[in-house]
């Protein structure tokens, strides 16, 4: 369907949650994990011929437990879509600054997911200045205090090769985020099972796009990265296969 629906190589940035492993039963079925790598491959077989050689598809996922320990279907999946011709560029961590609290026998709650970074090219869009954060009040005592070392690129002391300025951070209000986001969780669950908050995609919308780019989330859910990509003047296109949730979105869409 994906392939009739949307144009080889004309989608920017694929950012989507799909169904983990052995989840919602009741909504799509479920995927046991023995089976999802399997599952999966011809999706995204589908999302790469739709991708631009300067785009991104971000995959937001997790692993399961199951039967004392955590189960390989996720790295699986990494190792399968490399082999498919993906290149795994990076590899994101969301958060959960409110996750839901819980006691087991052997594990403590999950407070964060995957955000992997797959592309087709090592040359693709990527606008680092759009998710710039404060840089901080550190600056104000360290900068104010500088050595003569400060100023000029020391070596690492662990003779890596890389090195440091200090002086480099005088003036400068805003400083480039690391790779882990710290994120709220979704608490209005919007009649769907899985939803994730609007600042997820929004962030990887900036950081992988431009005004008026493609974004596609072929496991569209209640719409909330289409949302997100109209709000900030992008073309946001999704597909899902419960007409409840097509609802959703079309309602949602209307009201913002």
């Amino acid at each position: 369907m994906l392939r009739k629906e949307v144009p080889p190589q004309s989608v920017d940035l694929i950012f989507t949650s799909p169904p983990y492993a052995d989840q919602r039963k009741n909504t799509y079925g479920g995927i046991h994990p023995d089976d999802y790598v399997e599952w999966f491959l011809p999706r995204a077989e589908a999302m790469r011929a739709c991708l631009k050689p300067t785009g991104s598809f971000v995959l937001n996922i997790k692993e399961k437990a199951m039967n004392g320990e955590r189960h390989t279907y996720v790295l699986e999946l990494i190792l399968a879509l490399r082999k498919q011709g993906w290149l795994w560029v990076e590899e994101y961590v969301w958060h959960k600054k409110n996750a839901v609290p819980g006691k087991w026998a052997n594990r403590f709650r999950d407070s964060w997911e995957r955000l992997l970074q797959f592309t087709t090219s090592k040359k693709f869009k990527m606008n680092q200045d759009a998710v710039m954060v404060p840089a901080g009040d550190w600056r104000e005592g360290r900068l104010t205090n500088m050595s003569d070392n400060d100023r000029v690129r020391m070596p690492s002391a662990t003779g890596s090769g890389f090195g440091r300025r200090i002086a480099n951070w005088e003036d400068r209000d805003w400083a480039y985020p690391t790779n882990v986001l710290h994120l709220a969780a979704e608490c209005g669950h919007k009649n769907h099972p899985a939803v994730f908050p609007a600042s997820l995609p929004d962030w990887f919308i900036r950081l992988f796009t431009d005004p008026l780019d493609v974004v596609l989330d072929p496991f569209a859910g209640s719409g909330t990265t289409l949302l997100a990509a109209r709000r900030l003047g992008r073309d946001g296109v999704g597909v899902e296969i419960n007409p409840g949730y097509c609802d959703i979105i079309r309602e949602r869409i209307r009201s913002w």
